[in-house]
């Protein structure tokens, strides 16, 4: 990715990349090491990716979209919140509904039911979501926040699931790393890291809510939905 985003030029296409990793714990740039815990016998690599520590494994779909942000004519705000459309619209393709938090990139589903259409309520609800948000919004959810937020103390992710991880980079407006979906996983590794920086996130997949589906048909359906809300 590295490579291929110092070499390219304005006229080379964009490209989207799917694959499943070996186990693996990646630390972004901010990466803090008392958030890796056990890490044990999986290796942890370092990235230039925003964020940090997460795990990828057999079982999870990983996409990369190599994009020129100029030539596609909008910002990285944006950029995030399309790729999070396009993992809530893979999980209804499922029939999941996927939700965000505030200040928490990534999609989480509700663990008492995660095929409830019902918005998220109380301290974690996220600002309101529809259209796509102008270029320069306040936030990447779409303008100024419709909800301040968890208040103090608050625990945001309160009988939540987080299902998708996001860890972007951006050099001379051409992106890559990007998004990992959860789909029959081994979970366990989860638990020797404080997921995406925070203690005690509970990580979920398709299969351990009861949505059995071949990875195959997950990255095939994954990887329509980020070519069509990417394309400008």
């Amino acid at each position: 990715m590295q490579r291929f985003t110092a070499e390219r030029t304005p006229e080379t296409a964009d490209r989207l990349w799917l694959c499943e990793h070996d186990p693996v714990f990646t630390q972004g740039l901010a990466g803090r090491q008392d958030h890796l815990l056990l890490p044990g016998d999986i290796p942890v690599i370092q990235t230039d990716r925003g964020g940090q520590v997460t795990y990828h494994g057999p079982g999870q779909v990983v996409a990369y979209p190599l994009l020129d942000l100029k030539r596609a004519g909008y910002f990285i705000k944006e950029y995030v919140y399309r790729i999070e459309e396009s993992v809530i619209a893979t999980l209804a393709h499922f029939g999941v509904t996927g939700h965000r938090v505030p200040t928490a990139p990534g999609i989480y589903v509700r663990l008492d039911d995660p095929f409830s259409h019902a918005a998220l309520t109380g301290p974690h609800a996220p600002p309101l979501r529809g259209s796509l948000p102008p270029k320069g919004a306040d936030s990447p959810w779409g303008g100024p926040a419709a909800n301040p937020g968890p208040h103090p103390g608050a625990d945001p992710f309160r009988g939540l699931g987080k299902i998708a991880a996001l860890g972007l980079k951006v050099s001379r407006h051409c992106t890559y790393h990007g998004v990992a979906l959860n789909v029959a996983m081994d979970l366990e590794p989860y638990s020797r890291i404080n997921p995406c920086g925070y203690a005690g996130l509970r990580t979920v997949d398709l299969s351990t809510i009861g949505v059995p589906v071949a990875w195959d048909d997950a990255a095939q359906v994954l990887s329509r939905k980020l070519q069509a809300y990417l394309l400008p």
